[in-house]
């Protein structure tokens, strides 16, 4: 049964963005036909044009017999990782650290085992050398123990020396980014992200994790589709550290949900998610307040890989610091998105901005497949949100 939950008082008359009528429409059959190819428990998706919401609707069942709403809240996987950077430059903007500063002058004990050169930029462009925790990535319980997971990865080598290679780093470089904001401000990342983001733009939701009663409220995710073949399994153990079917059982244990996880685990609807990157577009306002200088959300944006093959996810990638970044060919956002930049989140979590488009957007989804004729409907509805908000000349 497909189950459908529109917020028509959150959406403006497209007219308004300066979208045809029929723009909406447009986008939510792609959405639709995304839905139909039953990979998807449950959707969401918010777009603003302009400024203005266009489309916040949702599809399907969150959890069991409860119905996806537009204020259903998803864990977004790696796409927590624009967050955190941006809180580390939020940072940088105030003098109180600098992206080139090396990672052992906030954190002394990390600067061992060939650590000492790494940098937070290296963290930020994954290139610091640490991909994965050898060992411990499928320890559940290691989650809740922040200062374990810290003292794991001080004693990590490196398997190249910081700098030289580009390999995607799902979990590590988040900690080491979060414990240097915990030394600079006195605060753990959650109740950072709390009082500069999301108490002020005035989110219910957009934290790292939940507390322990509201683990139920969060969409839950299911592994969908055929059996990862054993050989792309590899590629997908390399980059998550654990098995793909693995990844997924444990995004929904409550000890994945109630920690706090920088590179993985913030949980947000999709209406503050595009919010966010709206934030991004806009300079670093949201209405009339500003969360970040403008000159910072350039800095974040400076391009850091050109189409490099990542050697974690074996596919080229353009990345800025902290931030995927579109191209006019190979995107992750869409046909003839070059200007575009935002985040990919296991494994169909997307949020992203395109200042071509005056666009902000979020695509939250529970099912978790890896291959499948859901790629190509995937495709469709970037292309469709692309084609029907075109590209702005005034």
């Amino acid at each position: 049964m497909t189950l459908e939950r529109s917020d028509p008082a959150g959406e403006v008359d497209p007219r308004e963005a300066g979208l045809p009528y029929e723009a909406p429409a447009r986008i939510w059959r792609a959405a639709q036909r995304l839905y139909a190819t039953g990979t998807q428990p449950a959707m969401a998706l918010c777009v603003r044009r302009r400024g203005q919401i266009v489309v916040n609707r949702a599809l399907g069942f969150a959890r069991e017999g409860v119905p996806a709403t537009p204020e259903t809240p998803f864990c977004v996987f790696s796409v927590s990782k624009a967050v955190t950077a941006m809180l580390i430059h939020l940072l940088d903007g105030r003098n109180l650290l600098r992206i080139d500063d090396r990672v052992g002058f906030y954190i002394p004990e990390f600067a061992k085992h060939g650590k000492e050169r790494m940098t937070i930029r290296h963290v930020l462009t994954h290139r610091a050398g640490i991909p994965s925790l050898a060992g411990h990535a499928d320890d559940v319980d290691l989650l809740p123990d922040w200062d374990r997971i810290l003292a794991l990865l001080c004693d990590t080598k490196p398997v190249w020396a910081p700098g030289r290679r580009l390999a995607y780093h799902a979990i590590t470089g988040g900690f080491i980014l979060g414990e240097i904001i915990r030394r600079v401000t006195g605060k753990d990342i959650r109740t950072f992200l709390r009082e500069e983001i999301t108490d002020r733009l005035g989110f219910k939701w957009f934290g790292y994790g939940v507390r322990p009663d509201q683990v139920a409220s969060v969409a839950e995710n299911r592994f969908m589709g055929p059996p990862v073949p054993p050989a792309i399994s590899l590629l997908v153990k390399r980059s998550l550290g654990v098995r793909f079917e693995r990844a997924v059982e444990v995004s929904n244990d409550a000890r994945y949900l109630t920690s706090i996880i920088p590179s993985g685990n913030v949980v947000a609807t999709a209406n503050e998610l595009s919010a966010f990157f709206q934030t991004l577009l806009d300079g670093g306002t949201y209405g009339d307040v500003r969360i970040f200088d403008p000159r910072t959300v350039q800095r974040a944006l400076t391009e850091s890989s050109y189409l490099e093959a990542d050697l974690t996810l074996g596919l080229p990638v353009r990345y800025g610091l902290g931030v995927m970044l579109g191209a006019d060919h190979i995107s992750p956002f869409g046909p003839h998105t070059p200007q575009a930049f935002g985040h990919y989140g296991f494994i169909n979590v997307i949020g992203w901005a395109d200042p071509q488009r005056k666009l902000s957007a979020a695509l939250l989804t529970s099912g978790k497949p890896f291959l499948g004729t859901h790629l190509v409907a995937l495709w469709q509805l970037l292309a469709a949100i692309a084609g029907a908000c075109p590209p702005v000349h005034s």
